[in-house]
């Protein structure tokens, strides 16, 4: 079969308009520096710019390769590294002021001094530990300790650097009530509204493991580079928050092991521990499976399922967008025996509050 041909236009134009979506959303969603590069970029692929030149090679499926998310990561590694002075001084992240405006000459610059680098750099995988994911997903641990009165073994599908597999090293205050360690430098205050999680539940994570294609290590620093680089670099909150998770990291090192999801799953799942509930996590990570993957992934889970008894339990807790609603990013649980689907709380994909809807 011969490869199929694009013409130019067939590219640019669904990248275009792909960008401009990129741009009211990052707006929208309070980054507005990133808001106004991305405008930029997209009046230079218009024009057939440095920027088009880079972005070509992944035109073809903006929507799922994510361009310009891809793009603005590899640029801002070389601002947090120094490779990029003339942008220090416009990066929040290092102490500029956000003139986007300012930036884009000395951003565009950089395009074209780096492209072939930058271009090799599209290749990689966006890895983000939202590290502000977190009270939803203590939230569902803790109800799946005050449900079963088990120590937690888990399992994170996708976990890249394992920062939320650290959750209960995490400090979670709400109110007079607080749980998860004190003397925490990450620390969340009044991050769920509406109603809370049986906070008094006896949750003990007393395993912990995770997988994901492309890993990465906490501990070395081009990795903690990387991480820090997906973040927006004018949300400092989140800047610093994931800042103080790969401290906390650098003394709890999660193992994540360098595989695919539904082999890996398979291979861990089972047989389920007696005296201990297994709980399999995801975040913002089903939504990249392929089909197939996503049904085989499923498959196991349910096969595992009912073999759970209630000395050996299994629970899955996802936090996904459905239909791309990442405003309204669902915390769903099931567990088994019984496999009972509920929906516990609404949040969305950075640092925002989580809306529990789960009765105690």
């Amino acid at each position: 079969m011969r490869p199929r041909v694009f013409r130019v236009d067939d590219l640019r134009t669904p990248l275009i308009e792909a960008l401009r979506s990129n741009a009211a959303q990052w707006q929208a969603e309070g980054s507005p520096f990133y808001g106004a590069l991305v405008d930029r970029i997209a009046d230079d692929v218009e024009a057939g710019g440095p920027t088009w030149t880079v972005l070509s090679s992944h035109a073809d499926r903006p929507e799922t390769e994510l361009p310009a998310i891809r793009l603005l990561d590899a640029v801002h590694r070389r601002v947090l590294s120094g490779q990029a002075p003339a942008l220090v001084t416009h990066y929040p992240s290092t102490g500029g002021d956000g003139d986007a405006a300012a930036a884009w000459a000395p951003f565009l610059d950089v395009v074209e001094r780096d492209g072939d680098e930058l271009r090799e750099a599209l290749d990689h995988p966006v890895q983000t530990n939202a590290v502000g994911r977190c009270p939803a997903i203590v939230g569902g641990l803790l109800t799946v300790a005050a449900d079963t009165g088990l120590p937690v073994r888990l399992l994170e599908l996708g976990a890249s650097a394992g920062l939320l597999l650290n959750s209960d090293h995490y400090c979670y205050e709400a109110g007079s009530q607080a749980w998860g360690d004190p003397a925490s430098p990450v620390r969340f205050v009044d991050s769920w509204t509406g109603g809370l999680p049986p906070i008094g539940a006896p949750l003990q994570i007393a395993e912990r493991r995770g997988c994901d294609q492309h890993p990465l290590d906490p501990g070395r620093n081009d990795d903690r580079l990387d991480l820090l680089s997906f973040v927006w670099p004018d949300q400092m909150v989140r800047f610093d928050l994931l800042r103080s998770a790969l401290d906390v990291a650098a003394r709890f090192a999660a193992t994540v092991d360098r595989a695919s999801i539904p082999a890996w799953l398979a291979a861990n799942l089972t047989p389920l521990p007696t005296g201990r509930v297994t709980v399999v996590m995801n975040s913002y990570a089903w939504q990249y499976l392929s089909d197939d993957d996503a049904a085989t992934t499923q498959r196991v889970l349910d096969d595992a399922g009912a073999a759970a008894t209630n000395d050996a339990p299994l629970a899955h807790l996802s936090f996904e967008a459905l239909d791309a609603d990442y405003n309204n990013t669902q915390l769903r649980l099931r567990l088994w025996p019984g496999g009972e689907d509920r929906l516990l709380a609404l949040g969305g994909p950075h640092l925002d509050p989580v809306r529990w809807l789960a009765r105690q």
